[in-house]
C-alpha cells in the first residue's frame, strides 16, 4: 500500500488551494498539522527503539494467517468487512485474547497489514516469546453504508467524520459479538484490547476509556483531534484508577498533532490514572505506528 495514510496524503492535495478555496475542514486539518510543537520535560522516549528489522517478514518467524471476516452491522444495515489475524499455531481448541486495531482517517481495514506492516511485527514478537498469542481484528472504522476511503475533498466533511464516531456502536454491538461468536476468544475486558493510529487512535481512546467494562487495554498512537477529554470519557474517575491494565499513549515530537496526546497524558496524570507516555522522533509516520505497536503488543495480556 503505497499511499500515506491519514491526512498526510491529503495535505499534498492542498496545493490545489491556489486554484480555489479549501474543501470542508481542510484548512483546519492543515492548521493542526502545521501547529508548532512545544515539548515539556516529560515528552521523551519511554523505551529504546526496537531492533533493526523488527517490522520485516522473517523466514525464522512462523507467520500468522490473515483472513477476511464479514459481519452484519446493526448501525449501517449492511454486511461489513474486517481482517482477522490468527497467530502462528492458531488452534480452535484453545482460547485467545483479542486486540482490535483501528486505522486512520484515509485508510480502511487493510492499513495496518499493508502500510504499517503489523503482521511481521507480531510474528517476530511471538517467535521471540515477547508477545502472547492473540487474535487481532482490523476493521473498517468508518461506519456508513459506503465505507470506502473518501476522495481528498470529502475527507474532512461532517458526514465522513461522523462515520468514525458511529463506529463505536458498530464495534460494541455488532463486531465484537460477531468475533466472539466465530472465534475461540477470551470474551472479557481483561482479555480485550483496543488501539489505533491517528483518527483510529482518537477512536480507541474515546471508546476504550469510556468502556472499561469492555476494554482493559487501550492505546492511542498519534491520536487525532477527534479525541475527547479524559474527564469527559472517564465517567467514574475513582474506578478508572483500577479498571485498566494499560493505557498507552504515543506520538512523534515532529508531529503537529502531538498537542492532542499531550493533553490526554496531562489529564490522566492530573487524575492520578497510571499510563505509559512515549514520545519518539517521528512525524505523523508509519515508523512511529509500527514501533509503538511493537512496544504495546509486548505488554498486552500479561
Amino acid at each position: 500500500m503505497k499511499r500515506r495514510i491519514a491526512v498526510l496524503a491529503l495535505l499534498v492535495a492542498t496545493a490545489a488551494q491556489a486554484q480555489g478555496g479549501d474543501a470542508p475542514g481542510q484548512a483546519e486539518a492543515r492548521a493542526n498539522f502545521n501547529r508548532t510543537v512545544v515539548l515539556a520535560a516529560d515528552d521523551v522516549r519511554a523505551f529504546d527503539k526496537p531492533p533493526a528489522g523488527f517490522d520485516e517478514a522473517s523466514r525464522a518467524a512462523p507467520q500468522g494467517q490473515v483472513v477476511e471476516f464479514g459481519y452484519e452491522s446493526a448501525v449501517t444495515r449492511t454486511r461489513r468487512q474486517a481482517l482477522v489475524y490468527l497467530p502462528p499455531g492458531y488452534s480452535p481448541e484453545r482460547r485467545y485474547p483479542v486486540l482490535y486495531l483501528l486505522h486512520g482517517i484515509g485508510g480502511n481495514q487493510h492499513e495496518w497489514q499493508g502500510y504499517v506492516r503489523a503482521m511481521p511485527v507480531l510474528d517476530r514478537l511471538r517467535a521471540q516469546g515477547q508477545a502472547v498469542p492473540m487474535i487481532v481484528v482490523m476493521p473498517n472504522g468508518r461506519a456508513r453504508p459506503d465505507d470506502a476511503p473518501p476522495s481528498p475533498e470529502q475527507t474532512f466533511t461532517p458526514a465522513h467524520i461522523a462515520a468514525f464516531a458511529s463506529f463505536e456502536a458498530d464495534l460494541l454491538q455488532s463486531l465484537i459479538p460477531a468475533i466472539d461468536a466465530k472465534y475461540p476468544t477470551l470474551a472479557d475486558a481483561d482479555h480485550r484490547a483496543l488501539a489505533g493510529l491517528s483518527m483510529g487512535g482518537g477512536q480507541s481512546l474515546n471508546f476504550g476509556l469510556a468502556h472499561p467494562e469492555t476494554f482493559a487495554w487501550v492505546g492511542g498512537f498519534s491520536s487525532a483531534p477527534n479525541t475527547r477529554p479524559a474527564a469527559e470519557l472517564l465517567r467514574d474517575k475513582e474506578a478508572a484508577r483500577h479498571a485498566f491494565k494499560l493505557i498507552y499513549l504515543s506520538c512523534g515530537n515532529r508531529d503537529g498533532l502531538i498537542n492532542v496526546s499531550q493533553a490526554m497524558h496531562r489529564d490522566l496524570k492530573a487524575l492520578g490514572i497510571i499510563h505509559l507516555w512515549n514520545v519518539d522522533e517521528y512525524g505523523h509516520d508509519r515508523e512511529s505506528w509500527a514501533e509503538n505497536l511493537y512496544h504495546f503488543a509486548r505488554r498486552l495480556f500479561r
